[in-house]
C-alpha cells in the first residue's frame, strides 16, 4: 500500500474543527497504535493522543516529530493542526513534550545566575542575536534564579564554541557569560584559558532532549521556544506560584 502524506492545510479546509470532543478511551487509542502498525510499520510510534478533529489521531514518535493519522482511510498527515480560534495545536503539543523533558536537564553542570524566585532554564549560544536579546531582558531582572546551557551552533556562528568553552572554562561562570553575551569578546580575542570539557556536557544534555535550535526557555516550568519578551513578562509576574 502506497504512503501517501497529505497536507494539513487541505484537512483543515475539508474537515471541520469540532469546538469540543468526547476524550478517547484507552482502548480505542490502542486500536489506533494496532492500525497504524499494520499500516505503516516502519513509524516508531512512542504515542497516540486524540485531537479536536473527529478520526484523526496525533502521533508521537520515538524521536519526538508529531504526524497525523486517520486510521478509517489509512492516510498519515504531516503539518500543523490549528483551531478557528488561531490555536496552533501542533505547537502546543511540541511544548507539553518540552514542558514535561525539563526533569532531563542536569541543573548542576549548567551556569547559575541570580537568586530571585523565578526559575528560568535556558539552552543558548553566545553569538545568537536571539539568545542575546533574552540575555539582556533577564540580566536586567532580579526576580529570577537562570540556569543556562550553552548551545553553539557552530555552522552559523564560528566563534561561538571557543566562546562557550571560555565562559565554562571560567572560574567565575556568571561574570565570563555575561562579557560574552554583552559583545566584550567580538571584536577582540578571548583570553586564554584550559577547557575543562564542560561544553561537551551542555551540548549532550541539549540533544538528549531534542534540541537543535537557540534559544529555549523554560520560566517557573513552562516551556518557550524563541525570544518572546512579552511572554516572558507574563510568565514572571505571574510568578512561580502559576506553575503547570
Amino acid at each position: 500500500m502506497a504512503r501517501l502524506v497529505l497536507s494539513l492545510l487541505a484537512l483543515i479546509l475539508c474537515v471541520p474543527l469540532m469546538a469540543c470532543a468526547v476524550p478517547a478511551q484507552q482502548d480505542d487509542l490502542q486500536s489506533v497504535a494496532n492500525a497504524l502498525s499494520m499500516s505503516f510499520p516502519n513509524i516508531p510510534l512512542k504515542q497516540v493522543n486524540a485531537t479536536p478533529v473527529e478520526g484523526l489521531y496525533e502521533l508521537v514518535t520515538e524521536k519526538g516529530e508529531i504526524l497525523y493519522f486517520a486510521p478509517r482511510s489509512g492516510h498519515i498527515l504531516a503539518g500543523e493542526l490549528w483551531n478557528n480560534s488561531g490555536q496552533n495545536l501542533t505547537r502546543e503539543s511540541k511544548a507539553r513534550m518540552m514542558t514535561d523533558k525539563l526533569s532531563m536537564l542536569p541543573l548542576d553542570k549548567a551556569v547559575k545566575i541570580g537568586d530571585g524566585p523565578n526559575i528560568v532554564v535556558e539552552v543558548s549560544d553566545p553569538d545568537c542575536p536571539f539568545c542575546r536579546d533574552g540575555s539582556a531582558f533577564f540580566s536586567a531582572r532580579e526576580d529570577v534564579t537562570r540556569y543556562v546551557f550553552l548551545y553553539p551552533l557552530d555552522r552559523i556562528h564560528p566563534q561561538a564554541e571557543a566562546k562557550s568553552s571560555f565562559i565554562l572554562s571560567a572560574e567565575d561562570q556568571e561574570t565570563a557569560y555575561e562579557d560574552v553575551f554583552s559583545g566584550q569578546y567580538d571584536e577582540q580575542p578571548l583570553p586564554e584559558f584550559k577547557d575543562n570539557g564542560l561544553l561537551a556536557i551542555h551540548r549532550q544534555a541539549a540533544r538528549n532532549i531534542g534540541i537543535n535550535s537557540t534559544p529555549r526557555y523554560w520560566i517557573n516550568g513552562k516551556y518557550i521556544s524563541g525570544t518572546n519578551l512579552k511572554e516572558f513578562e507574563k510568565l514572571l509576574d505571574q510568578g512561580p506560584a502559576a506553575k503547570q
